[in-house]
């Protein structure tokens, strides 16, 4: 199907290491493998997969990319989002690290998934955000009230909705 996609003209991958959890990277990875260098990947991080919860801890995101960069059978993750806000750790030590490692080249973009207005504000003043993440549908308008959508705008950076077609609700097939 990920083969398919990309015969058809399909050129951006988003995945994450919790689907599966892990397996869905390994599979992108697998079927990317041929053209690698034609596509662009998209992963996420920010959860603890052995001891459960979030986790954006500095030295978590360093051990977990380089897991993620195995199974994608890659060097580089195009756009690394947040996959969730972690209150434990402020948003300027998780942007930090993904400076390193844009450093490095193992990143090429931060990106974040359900961040705040302010939370994104934080990150961008720290590690330029190129993409935000969050729900967004007719039936879920929350971006445009709570001020994510304002942001984005005036800081450059693009938005992805999910849930686009309110979690199946608006197929008219549930």
């Amino acid at each position: 199907v990920i083969r398919t996609a990309y015969d058809k003209g399909v050129t951006f991958f988003d995945t994450a290491e919790v689907y599966g959890p892990f397996t869905n990277e390994e599979l992108v990875g697998e079927a990317l493998a041929p053209f690698r260098d034609k596509v662009v990947v998209a992963t996420k991080f920010g959860f603890d997969l052995e001891a459960g919860g979030l986790n954006s801890r500095p030295e978590h995101i360093r051990k977990v990319v380089e897991a993620s960069l195995k199974r994608l059978r890659t060097d580089r993750i195009e756009l690394y989002y947040q996959h969730r806000v972690d209150p434990k750790v402020p948003i300027e030590e998780v942007a930090g690290a993904i400076k390193d490692l844009i450093k490095a080249g193992k990143v090429l973009h931060l990106g974040l998934s359900e961040p705040s207005a302010k939370t994104i504000r934080r990150a961008h003043a720290v590690q330029a955000v190129t993409a935000i993440q969050t729900e967004y549908s007719l039936m879920e308008r929350d971006p445009e009230r709570n001020g994510v959508l304002k942001a984005c705008e005036e800081l450059g950076i693009g938005f992805v909705p999910w849930g686009p077609v309110g979690m199946g609700y608006l197929t008219g097939k549930i």
